[in-house]
């Protein structure tokens, strides 16, 4: 596992930041289901997102999707966080803050992953509330010499007196079936576990958000190992089907938010609402399929629908003194 730290240093800002009294907000992470740009990226398989590709991927389409992540920005009254997965690279996320006119409210941390089709996670911030001490990523090697999986991004922010490590994961997919894919998903909870571990043996009182796309469900070996370790805030009564992704007609959890007990103090700088918990379901990210209500997702098969992600986005409250 290799874990890769980027400083940052402002003698004013460290010296004299003082933020306003209070300020309620949520977190939310959200899968946006493959948003690339329009452009080939060497070295990446990112052929089937070009016009030319087999998806014909295109400007129009691409804005549509903009528009739609944007839309549940909006509608979650502009988070304090976003955690987002699956998106291609910086440049997407900077076109999310400029084409919902987020600009110069809302900073990105992001790190170039390995990958293969270039999907990576990323992390939009309010720095008016929020500002950011270090960030960096965590690498880790896939069994059997496999493809590498997306790392798990992650950055220390500050309020007034206090700090708090939000990390972003998209654990290796469940393709395979679970036999064969689960032994990548737990590589990539090792590492994720370890991380943890050092925070809170080096200060008990650590503040923690973790949340990610585990593709793993809540009874899962994988998440289990970081919600013996944190609180998890998403479970089937944080939404009316009980999950955040439907999969041959039945719901489950693959999106998780979970933190640590210090978070959910209420006092102090920063603070998260434990009973908070909540699975977005926004009639417009939701459609019929085969009698069932699914998630409106933007492809199906080859074919174009026009929709939001084939995930429902999750969230939880945080207050900010």
């Amino acid at each position: 596992m290799k874990i890769t730290k980027f400083f940052l240093f402002s003698f004013l800002i460290c010296s004299s930041t003082v933020f306003a009294q209070e300020y309620r907000s949520n977190i939310l992470f959200y899968n946006v289901e493959n948003l690339f740009d329009t452009l080939d990226t060497p070295g990446k398989d990112d052929q089937e997102f070009l016009p030319d590709g087999s998806r014909n991927w295109n400007s129009a389409r691409y804005q549509e999707k903009l528009d739609h992540i944007n839309q549940v920005i909006n509608d979650l009254d502009k988070p304090v966080i976003v955690g987002l997965c699956e998106i291609e690279n910086r440049s997407v996320v900077e076109d999310i803050i400029t084409s919902g006119y987020m600009g110069g409210r809302y900073d990105i941390v992001h790190h170039e992953s390995l990958d293969n089709r270039g999907i990576d996670n990323a992390i939009i911030y309010d720095s008016t509330q929020l500002r950011l001490v270090e960030d960096g990523f965590i690498r880790f090697n896939m069994p059997d010499k496999d493809y590498p999986s997306r790392d798990i991004v992650w950055a220390k922010f500050k309020r007034n007196d206090e700090e708090m490590i939000v990390m972003v994961n998209h654990w290796p997919s469940r393709r395979g079936g679970q036999m064969i894919s689960e032994p990548k998903r737990l590589v990539a909870a090792n590492a994720a576990a370890e991380f943890i571990d050092s925070l809170q043996n080096a200060n008990k009182k650590t503040q923690i958000v973790f949340m990610g796309d585990l593709n793993d469900y809540p009874t899962d070996r994988a998440p289990k190992m970081i919600s013996e370790r944190l609180k998890p805030l998403i479970t089937e009564d944080s939404g009316e089907y009980g999950g955040t992704n439907n999969y041959r007609g039945e719901w489950n959890i693959l999106d998780h938010i979970m933190v640590s007990k210090a978070i959910t103090k209420k006092k102090g700088s920063i603070s998260v609402n434990k009973k908070s918990g909540t699975i977005n379901e926004f009639d417009y990210l939701l459609t019929e399929y085969k009698g069932n209500i699914v998630p409106f997702r933007t492809y199906g098969g080859g074919n174009y629908l026009s929709g939001y992600s084939d995930h429902l986005p999750v969230s939880v409250e945080i207050t900010l003194k």
